[in-house]
């Protein structure tokens, strides 16, 4: 039983065929630079990579690229596309009208067109996609899986802003959360390491890469988050801000020049540890400058991790206590002194954890970091969105593995 998943960003498309019988990937990929001329698909199966420029001038055309790439040649792993059972896309906004994975329908389509301003770059991309697989297989079932969806089920006290209400209402201006394919992963995916149900558990999910967000889980339902009617809000990123007052746009907006959506710009991707660096928003960059005495790198550093433990402290306050707190994405995984920071503030609470062992985690496998007698339990797990996306398409799709 195949499926295949589809990511689809402005000038990119990112796939991934699984075989559900064992949920093993065999074929993954990207299209890059969708509608230039140099644009290029990187292709991987059975051990071999291969790297060929094709005209791709729309989603539709790079979507027929990537069934004949896993149809034809040395590393094709299917013989038609008859092979792919359903098809599962991921889609970043589900804005006030969709709470759950859904199977694509012309009317689902429509309703997205509707919502677009509230995410105009990513909607469009996510749309097309959906629309170029219709196109190319019309005759397979589709499946959306919204990345707000999870956090659906915050109160209004947590997804509320301090706005009038009649703007809410009619301007649907609240906190939606991001990232919640992968906080529903792991939360899923922490049961079972703890031998549990979900609905048994305070979990709280850190999903720290170059895009960061934090999710408190209250027995198998999101609470709060710390993302909110963009992924702007909440945690400094890599080129993100997050957190700032709002007074601030006018007035540097008016102090460098910018408008209003320049200003937003400006904040999405030229701030954060970036911005605060002055070199580079990756932490490999930054740990480097570290060690060669860089103070601003220093500090750019320093500030993700309070902030990161800061709102560690406020998820535990609003769950009322944690039974697990999960580490995941690029830097959660990777970044040990990340890990040591956050868990150190937490000693007052009883939490004890193994530091030589976190420092010398293999990577990209699962790991436990607390010892026994800890009264939080903390782990290393790395993330799987696409998984999560290929288990949803199954299960909607009413086939069986």
């Amino acid at each position: 039983m195949k499926i295949l998943i589809i990511n689809a960003g402005s000038s990119s498309i990112k796939f991934q065929l699984f075989e559900m019988n064992d949920e093993s990937v065999i074929a993954k990929g990207a299209c890059e630079k969708i509608g230039l001329a140099d644009s290029f698909i990187e292709y991987k199966a059975k051990g071999g990579k291969e790297v060929d420029q094709v005209s791709m001038p729309n989603h539709t055309e790079a979507l027929k690229v990537v069934l004949n790439k896993l149809t034809t040649g040395d590393l094709a792993v299917i013989k038609s596309f008859d092979e792919i059972a359903a098809i599962g896309h991921r889609c970043v906004h589900g804005g006030w009208m969709y709470f759950e994975s859904e199977i694509i329908t012309d009317e689902l389509i429509a309703n997205l067109e509707k919502m677009k301003d509230l995410s105009p770059l990513h909607a469009t991309a996510n749309i097309a996609g959906m629309v170029g697989c219709r196109e190319v297989m019309p005759n397979t079932p589709q499946v959306v899986v919204f990345d707000t969806a999870f956090h659906s089920t915050m109160p209004p006290v947590a997804y509320m802003y301090g706005i009038q209400y009649e703007d809410y209402e009619k301007y649907h201006v609240r906190k939606y959360g991001f990232h919640g394919t992968s906080h529903r992963y792991i939360m899923q995916e922490t049961a079972k390491l703890m031998g549990k149900k979900p609905e048994e558990l305070k979990i709280i999910s850190c999903h720290i890469g170059n895009g960061s967000s934090i999710t408190a889980i209250d027995h198998g339902k999101c609470v709060d988050t710390t993302m909110g009617f963009t992924p702007l809000e909440g945690l400094m990123m890599g080129t993100r801000t997050g957190d700032i007052d709002p007074t601030v746009v006018a007035y540097l907006g008016k102090k460098k020049g910018l408008n209003a959506d320049e200003m937003i710009n400006y904040f999405n991707k030229k701030c954060g540890v970036l911005g605060i660096s002055g070199k580079s928003s990756d932490m490999r960059d930054i740990n480097k400058l570290i060690s060669e005495g860089d103070e601003r790198a220093l500090l750019a550093r320093d500030m993700l991790f309070y902030r990161i433990s800061k709102y560690v402290g406020a998820m535990l306050n609003v769950l009322g206590g944690a039974d697990a707190i999960v580490f995941t994405a690029g830097l959660g995984e990777n970044q040990e002194d990340l890990r040591e920071y956050v868990l150190d503030k937490l000693a007052y609470m009883g939490v004890k954890f193994d530091r030589k062992k976190n420092l010398t985690l293999p990577r990209g496998t699962v790991e436990e970091l607390t010892l026994p007698g800890s009264t939080i339990r903390a782990f290393r797990l790395p993330t799987d969105e696409e998984l999560l996306i290929a288990r949803d398409t199954l299960k909607l799709a009413g086939l069986k593995k």
